[in-house]
């Protein structure tokens, strides 16, 4: 598990961690491993098999009870050797951070943190056990942190590929927009071969006129049978080729902005087309922004998480049934610095909110409201009013390759280090795990 996953584990659910084994367990524990005269107990490898069977389960597969206990096996001798290796380095977890570790699981629980410890209690877990588990977490993350990190590498010339391949393959998913201008010379339903044939010459003039530099929006207002031909000269509209007939698309293919298309036969007549214009895929990655607003209650002495949550489950209600207007009530009574804006929270990109606020807004629909939300920084209410595709920044775009490729190297780079100082260390196993 590299260091990334494995941070957003400790600050998402502490569910894995607190619930009470379901499986019988030895009376008297015994060491099944030692690892540089520290031991592994039976115990341990039992607590932490049942955890990954559980995780089995809730992906849908059935769990391998003799395999999930080597598993927990392997998993606790690479915690073992990465913690003393820690330790070896110096690198320490204060009380500070366990307690933000502690109230983040709680605000991603939904849970005030008296709340969470009452929780743990019920499930059989001690506070004190807890936050040495916490702790434990922690301290893995931050010397991985800093062992795994110095092994990472990513050139300009890497970046520069990352780059053109995610734009090469978004401009293929884009197709171009392109405008058409289009005469039309019907042909009546039940018309003779003669009368066809002389629509047909009457097109052919009308396309070599506009060939030879004639105004094609006057030549459609005097010769196209299309009933818009006045309003817009013909012109049909910036769109994607999608839009378009297939059989102006083939038409028009080759050609270049200004230029006029052959006479072109569908069952409504012939046609004449030009190109007034093309507008590529942009040369640039698209990120997804989203427009959100909110109101923010902050719990105090006199405002618990509970009243919160239960004032703005009532504050949506209003709004939902229009008894209350979103801005107006934002305007009022949120503590963030957006009140006076109607809560209103501009475009944002990925990333610029806690993880909790931004999963929660990621699954809203634009003009959809979230139900009564608790982050780090208070209870929200929340409202998507838009999102779009805007091109990223030059600096963008290459903080995301570097994230986006550091992300790919990070699995390798972390097996590599665990395997180097496994391989130093000395491990003597004992008896097999029961």
């Amino acid at each position: 598990m590299c260091s990334s996953v494995f941070t957003a584990f400790i600050l998402t659910s502490f569910s894995a961690m607190a619930q009470p084994s379901v499986l019988p367990i030895r009376s008297a524990d015994f060491v099944v491993a030692v690892v540089n005269s520290e031991p592994i107990t039976n115990q341990e490898v039992q607590a932490l098999s049942l955890r990954l069977q559980r995780d089995a389960r809730a992906q849908g597969q059935v769990p391998n009870i003799s395999e999930s206990k080597k598993l927990a096996l392997e998993q606790l001798i690479n915690d073992k050797v990465q913690i003393q290796q820690a330790a070896s380095l110096g690198v320490v977890v204060d009380e500070a951070a366990i307690n933000q570790a502690e109230a983040s699981v709680a605000s991603n629980n939904q849970l005030t943190v008296d709340a969470l410890r009452a929780r743990l209690q019920q499930d059989g877990l001690s506070l004190t056990t807890f936050r040495e588990q916490l702790r434990q977490q922690l301290l893995l993350s931050r010397v991985r942190e800093r062992e795994v990190d110095n092994r990472i590498r990513i050139s300009d010339l890497e970046i520069n590929q990352f780059l053109s391949d995610q734009i090469s393959r978004q401009a293929a998913k884009l197709s171009s927009d392109v405008n058409l201008a289009m005469i039309l010379i019907g042909v009546p339903e039940n018309s003779s071969p003669d009368q066809v044939k002389a629509l047909e010459d009457r097109a052919r003039s009308v396309a070599s006129r506009a060939r030879n530099g004639e105004d094609f929006a006057s030549l459609a207002t005097s010769f196209s049978t299309s009933p818009d031909r006045g309003a817009n000269g013909g012109a049909m509209g910036l769109r994607p080729l999608d839009r378009y007939p297939e059989l102006f698309v083939q038409a028009t293919a080759s050609l270049p902005v200004g230029g006029v298309s052959q006479v072109v036969r569908s069952g409504a007549g012939f046609h004449i087309l030009k190109v007034l214009q093309r507008q590529s895929p942009p040369a640039t990655l698209l990120v997804t922004q989203t427009r959100a607003r909110h109101i923010l209650l902050r719990p105090s002495a006199q405002l618990s998480q509970a009243q919160a949550l239960a004032q703005l489950g009532s504050v949506r209600r209003d709004i939902l049934s229009g008894k209350a207007d979103f801005a107006d009530v934002a305007t009022r009574i949120s503590q963030d610095g957006s009140a006076p804006q109607g809560g209103d929270l501009g475009w944002a990109n990925p990333g610029m909110f806690v993880p909790e606020f931004e999963q929660a807004m990621n699954q809203l629909r634009p003009g959809q409201l979230a139900e009564p939300l608790v982050s780090r920084f208070g209870v929200h209410l929340i409202e998507v009013t838009d999102r779009r595709d805007a091109p990223m920044t030059d600096a963008e775009q290459r903080n995301l390759a570097r994230r986006v490729l550091r992300e790919e190297k990070l699995e390798d780079a972390y097996t590599s280090w665990v395997q180097d100082i496994r391989g130093k260390a000395f491990i003597e196993m004992r008896e097999p795990p029961q």
